[in-house]
């Protein structure tokens, strides 16, 4: 049973237990899709009813920000699993996917940059099996349906941001030769070197998006839905 969280149902699992129901999903060959909503995206979906359909249609649904948590536990439902960062479930599950042989193949970003993400994962995972990639720019499916079915990876990595990643693999996932479909906004360009992630001490203490923030002034039009979020959890906690 899924903890609704300000209208978005979560998944209570730790990143070992997420890991595992993936590799279940990719072993069954069932064809659905893993949604990992941060307190923005959460905000979208209680405006936008297409997107929470979408994310209620995942097979999976993953607490990727430290909002989700801290909004879970003033709500009174406190995912037990804790946060599920979105690139830190998927490089767990390359590894399982070098163990059986699966293969993956990266979609979004910018010309050029799944292919170095591609090639650097290649070589940090000896035997993951690169399918094929292809970036974020274009407006017809079609041809981006028929490169992907063409290869039939067993993962697809869906990086095209939120909401259109949401959007596009719950219209499209059921037309693809994949197994499984992941969304993770901008975790190509951590994975091709052009963007750097926190240091492990913000990471653990919750902090990396302050430490986005740091880097990226322009981000704080976004940073500060989440306040505002732990706010809604709070007046909704007392409304009760």
């Amino acid at each position: 049973m899924r903890l609704n969280i300000l209208g978005v149902g979560f998944d209570d699992l730790s990143a070992q237990q997420a890991v595992s129901c993936a590799c279940e999903i990719v072993s069954g060959g069932e064809n659905g899709y893993i949604a990992t909503p941060n307190p923005e995206i959460v905000m979208l979906a209680r405006k936008d009813n297409r997107l929470s359909a979408a994310i209620e249609g995942a097979k999976l649904v993953l607490p990727d920000g430290v909002g989700i948590i801290i909004a879970a536990r003033i709500l009174g439902t406190p995912l037990r699993g804790g946060r599920v960062p979105g690139i830190d479930f998927t490089a767990a599950l390359f590894e399982k996917l070098v163990e059986s042989g699966r293969s993956v193949f990266l979609l979004g970003a910018a010309p050029g940059v799944a292919h170095e993400a591609g090639r650097r994962l290649a070589e940090k995972y000896q035997g993951l099996l690169i399918a094929g990639t292809a970036d974020g720019y274009f407006d017809d499916d079609e041809p981006v349906i028929a490169q992907i079915n063409s290869v039939s990876p067993d993962v697809l990595l869906v990086c095209l941001g939120a909401p259109k990643q949401e959007f596009w693999m719950a219209s499209t996932a059921a037309r693809l030769n994949v197994s499984l479909c992941i969304g993770l906004g901008g975790s190509l360009d951590v994975f091709a070197g052009k963007t750097k992630r926190a240091p492990v001490f913000f990471r653990k203490l919750g902090l990396e998006w302050l430490y986005r923030l740091c880097r990226e002034p322009r981000r704080i039009k976004r940073m500060i839905k989440l306040p505002l979020f732990i706010l809604m959890a709070v007046f909704k906690r007392l409304s009760r």
